[in-house]
């Protein structure tokens, strides 16, 4: 797991890449490495997004729509599902496990 902060949901991430990952830590234990702050839609879109975005639509929709949606991506870099915001990460365990039993 991967997380990449980005301020584009109702400012809900203003402060600084340093900040967040301070804040995820202390407040939600994440244990995961964190990216840079960066933008997930828009003209500014980071191209690990504009790329994760190419591959995998969400319900006809390529927007990021909220926090923690998510991508779930093989060994060889291919997108391999995306899921909802409202996922949560062990609902997709499953998933994980099928892919690296393959």
């Amino acid at each position: 797991m991967l997380g990449s902060p980005c301020n584009q949901f109702m400012g809900q991430e203003p402060g600084s890449s340093e900040e967040i990952l301070n804040f995820c830590t202390n407040k939600y234990n994440v244990t995961f490495p964190m990216f840079e702050k960066i933008e997930v839609n828009g003209k500014g879109t980071h191209p690990l997004y504009v790329y994760l975005k190419e591959q995998q639509a969400l319900e006809g929709k390529n927007d990021i729509r909220w926090n923690f949606e998510k991508f779930l991506i093989d060994k060889t870099g291919e997108v391999v599902k995306r899921y909802a915001p409202k996922i949560k990460p062990a609902d997709i365990r499953a998933d994980i496990e099928k892919l690296i039993a393959e």
